[in-house]
């Protein structure tokens, strides 16, 4: 720990961190108790606004009979290892209690993350389940751990959580800088023309063109929705790909 920094700065650089890697990963291990024994299945997860993480399960898979059976569950996420050591790759480990969801917001969540697979999601075998975390874990690299407060895994403020300001501030974006979507998107490893926002949070958005999704961090957190519009008209508080 630095000198000038203090605790509560650190734990507040540890909770963004966690979440910066929760929103980004594309996928996951799923652990289930299936026939009393721990088993691991590789998910494609999404994340709601309010923290949660929605995942589209098979019923013809054996992971989600067991979730099916008994709901409690873990998934872990991981970064790129900053060393030759494997172990300095930061990841977290959720625990979580898992519910099937018809809730059409969660469904439109984990579409617009994972735009591909509106191919088989509406097969009847299909479902969205929505993994509520109860415990969190974040390990930071080697030998850097920390027990996190899962309510920060989500928008603390009122403000944050208002669904409806959300929306209406992608909506904002795309209507009136699409342009500039297409600038951002570039700078981010993406190509061609058209990208949209898809979702928005605190931490940064997702932009989907087709099949593909990118994920765009900013350099520090929103307070207001409403403050995205100026930061893509100025390219301003995000990070760099």
């Amino acid at each position: 720990m630095s000198p000038m920094q203090e605790p509560n700065e650190v734990r507040n650089d540890i909770h963004r961190k966690a979440r910066l890697l929760l929103r980004a990963a594309r996928a996951a291990s799923l652990a289930v108790i299936e026939d009393g024994y721990p088993a691991l299945a590789l998910v494609t997860p999404a994340v709601t606004l309010d923290g949660a993480v929605v995942v589209l399960l098979s019923q013809l898979s054996a992971h989600t009979r067991a979730l099916d059976r008994n709901p409690r569950c873990a998934l872990m996420v991981s970064g790129k290892q900053t060393d030759i050591n494997p172990q300095t790759s930061p990841r977290l480990s959720l625990v979580c209690d898992s519910a099937r969801s018809d809730d059409p917001a969660d469904r439109e969540r984990y579409l617009a993350i994972h735009p591909y697979a509106g191919f088989y999601a509406d097969f009847t075998d299909f479902g969205i389940y929505r993994l509520t975390p109860i415990a969190a874990r974040y390990v930071g690299g080697f030998a850097r751990a920390a027990t996190l407060n899962v309510a920060r895994l989500a928008p603390v403020t009122a403000v944050l959580r208002n669904a409806r300001a959300n929306s209406a501030a992608i909506e904002t974006v795309n209507r009136d800088q699409a342009d500039r979507l297409d600038v951002i998107a570039a700078q981010h490893g993406g190509s061609g023309a058209g990208w949209r926002m898809a979702t928005l949070d605190p931490d940064g958005f997702d932009l989907v063109l087709e099949d593909h999704a990118l994920r765009i961090e900013f350099s520090h957190p929103l307070r207001i929705y409403a403050d995205v519009s100026d930061r893509i008209a100025h390219n301003g508080g995000m990070t760099h790909g």
